[in-house]
């Protein structure tokens, strides 16, 4: 991997069109389903056998205090994000000090039917609209940031990839939630064995396919690759098999029409 900016990368155009409100509207509620199966009490989730509480549609990650792990942490980018946005957040979704006030599993779900807890869910409910607004800022971002991590020999094939899927409604759709999803691929720490498995290896996992729904299905295809990949090289204590069926199920909505 390379640590220095690719020249591909200097101004180029996300693939990302500009979206109408009611296709913003569209992608919030996949993702709202993706998520958190479109219901409100997903908009806080602990999972089993992870380390931190899931939180809005996108299930931004919220560390405990003292407990940083692998994963890219992006409920504070949210709150960041929705601050500037002059939106008035529930005093506990700033808590302390930028760290999830649950410290474990157990205590996040004894609080889960508490005055705070049902306060945060019937704001992210109401706020569908700037959630999905931050997660497309992430993907408009990621390009430029793949590219100047790719290999030098795979920045041309990615970012070819990367426009074709903008050439579909489902493509745009997918590097959408795929960013959300399992990140950009681009954090050291996002790796098992050395091997990654977010937007920047699914695109450069793509087969060699002509835009539009075809690159969407080939899209749907490579990521699902990359995510059995992953889960062979996780560790086995983390039990992530558990989560194949669903994780592909999800990529199979990309090979669909928006």
């Amino acid at each position: 991997m390379s640590g220095m900016a690719a020249p591909a990368a200097q101004g180029v155009a996300p693939a990302v069109p500009s979206l109408s409100e009611a296709q913003k509207a569209a992608i919030g509620g996949k993702i709202w389903h993706n998520e958190c199966a479109g219901t409100v009490e997903g908009l806080t989730t602990w999972n089993a056998g992870e380390e931190f509480p899931s939180l809005g549609i996108g299930h931004f990650i919220w560390y405990p205090a003292g407990k940083k792990g692998r994963f890219n942490e992006t409920w504070p980018q949210f709150v960041a994000f929705a601050k500037q946005r002059g939106l008035a957040l529930p005093a506990v979704a700033v808590a302390a000090a930028a760290a999830s006030p649950w410290s474990s599993k157990a205590e996040f779900e004894k609080a889960f039917k508490g005055r705070q807890m049902t306060g945060l869910r019937t704001w992210l409910a109401a706020q569908v609209g700037v959630q999905t607004e931050f997660i497309l800022a992430r993907s408009r971002s990621a390009l430029p940031r793949i590219l100047a991590a790719a290999a030098a020999g795979d920045r041309a094939r990615i970012e070819r990839n990367y426009h074709k899927l903008g050439a579909s409604s489902n493509g745009t759709y997918a590097l959408i939630d795929y960013v959300n999803f399992k990140g950009e691929g681009i954090l050291a720490s996002e790796r098992y064995k050395g091997e990654g498995w977010g937007l920047l290896q699914v695109l450069a996992g793509m087969r060699e396919v002509i835009g539009g729904e075809a690159a969407a299905a080939e899209f749907s295809a490579s990521a699902k690759r990359v995510l059995t990949r992953r889960i062979a090289n996780s560790p086995p204590e983390r039990g992530e098999k558990r989560w194949l069926k669903g994780w592909c199920n999800r990529c199979d909505t990309y090979a669909k029409p928006l």
